[in-house]
């Protein structure tokens, strides 16, 4: 497949095959968020943003697997470099129990690995002093042990906002505003308090900003005499610099400012959830690059193959046990995939294309005149497209696939736009047709 000529050609979908496979799949898979019957088949051609399904269907693939392949299917930049080394057996060792190395010298080995990665984090954190990194397996557990920290270091209530999706481990799940089905019946953490998330473009109306004491919902909660939140049992704020699953909402600047001055005036950590929209996907290496808000966490992962947590040295537990996993720091190969992906987003200036891609995203729906949108909104190639009704939506998400075109929805009528961050200017134009035929098609 050569990615500068290839286009999505599909010829019915799913086909058969494909649904003979996801007949067979769910004789045992228990049900789960399968968003349609697309089955990727890895032994046929893939590259940059193309892919090919089991019935020979060639697909644009606008979801980068939420995030979490960045740099597309088999990309050079780090297939290449993959396919010089001669991987070893196992690629998972106790990690956290056990050292590994890829040759020498340990500040720059032939194979980097899982060192290699905490030092390129501890770079891409040096801005905000983030000193320490904690290696695991997913983002919920990039969460989980963001808020073990927090809690460690004092107190015991949280404050999450509403939209919020953080994971679906049980710390993090309790920590979730975005939709009920993830929560409910389960028990959670107590004391989290959860606040509007504010997007408000001139008044606010969602109820952030009051007449009260503080000025908002938080500090109204935390004022000395008037409070209902001693400012000492607060844990932590965790919060998306833009949300995710919530809808791909972006916080304006008077509300990060506002979480700025609460932070400094009662030395409350704050999280950021950068699981989604980190590692350049928006432009900026972290989303809350963009802001003033300084993070005392991040929380990351997708992108990286692996979850990480980074933090500064006073919040970790000095107590070794504290924190602990068995993978972690120890997915030998998932490690060297994380480092070659910040190489590659480095060294070939990624961060800037999505800046360029996602502006050329903006100006070609600018002009159109597309029925039941209401509203174009994203940062770098984290992208959205919002509908009047959650019904439109899935339509054009299915008129979409019917043309080769993979997205996602999130948040109640909002359809997610994610590139990988080499996308060409080519195969963004191809896709924003793709997806304007989409929305006409299914009005």
């Amino acid at each position: 497949m050569d990615r500068a000529t290839a286009v999505p050609e599909v010829d019915s979908i799913p086909g058969e095959r494909a649904e003979r496979w996801v007949k067979h799949h769910h004789e045992h898979a228990a049900p789960s968020t399968y968003v349609y019957e697309f089955v990727w088949d890895v032994t046929e051609e893939a590259v940059g943003p193309f892919c090919t399904d089991v019935d020979g269907n060639v697909l644009l693939d606008f979801t980068s697997h939420v995030a979490a392949s960045p740099l597309g299917y088999n990309n050079p930049k780090i297939a290449d470099r993959i396919e010089a080394f001669d991987l070893p057996d196992p690629t998972k060792i106790a990690g956290q129990d056990f050292y590994v190395s890829g040759g020498w010298p340990p500040e720059d080995p032939e194979f980097p690995g899982p060192t290699q990665l905490m030092d390129r984090l501890a770079d891409a954190c040096e801005a905000y002093d983030l000193d320490r990194v904690f290696l695991s397996n997913t983002g919920a557990e990039a969460v989980e042990n963001a808020i073990k920290i927090c809690y460690a270091a004092g107190g015991h209530r949280a404050i999450t906002f509403d939209g919020a999706f953080h994971g679906r481990t049980l710390g993090a799940l309790s920590l979730n505003r975005s939709k009920a089905k993830h929560r409910k019946g389960f028990p959670e953490i107590p004391g989290v308090v959860s606040l509007p998330y504010c997007t408000c473009d001139g008044e606010c109306t969602c109820g952030w900003r009051t007449d009260g004491p503080g000025g908002n919902a938080l500090a109204d909660r935390l004022h000395p005499q008037r409070g209902v939140i001693d400012p000492e049992e607060l844990a932590f704020v965790i919060i998306e610099p833009i949300q995710g699953e919530g809808g791909y909402r972006i916080p304006n600047d008077e509300f990060l400012a506002d979480l700025a001055a609460i932070r400094e005036e009662y030395d409350v950590a704050i999280v950021a959830d950068e699981i989604q929209s980190g590692i350049g996907r928006t432009g900026e290496f972290w989303a809350i690059d963009h802001t003033d808000l300084t993070p005392d966490v991040i929380a990351s992962a997708k992108g990286l193959r692996v979850g990480a947590t980074m933090g500064r040295s006073d919040l970790f537990p000095e107590e070794t046990g504290r924190l602990s996993s068995t993978w972690g720091a120890g997915d030998v190969l998932a490690a060297l995939q994380g480092v070659l992906t910040i190489d590659a987003i480095r060294e070939h200036d990624l961060q800037q294309n999505a800046v360029r891609r996602g502006a050329q995203f903006h100006e070609l729906l600018a002009d159109e005149r597309l029925p039941g949108v209401v509203d174009v909104r994203g940062r770098g190639l984290m992208l959205a497209v919002e509908f009047d009704t959650a019904d439109r939506r899935e339509a054009v998400l299915r008129q979409a696939l019917r043309r080769g075109l993979l997205t996602l929805g999130c948040g109640h009528s909002t359809l997610r736009v994610l590139p990988p961050l080499d996308v060409t200017e080519r195969e963004l134009r191809l896709g924003v047709d793709l997806l304007v035929e989409s929305i006409r098609a299914a009005a």
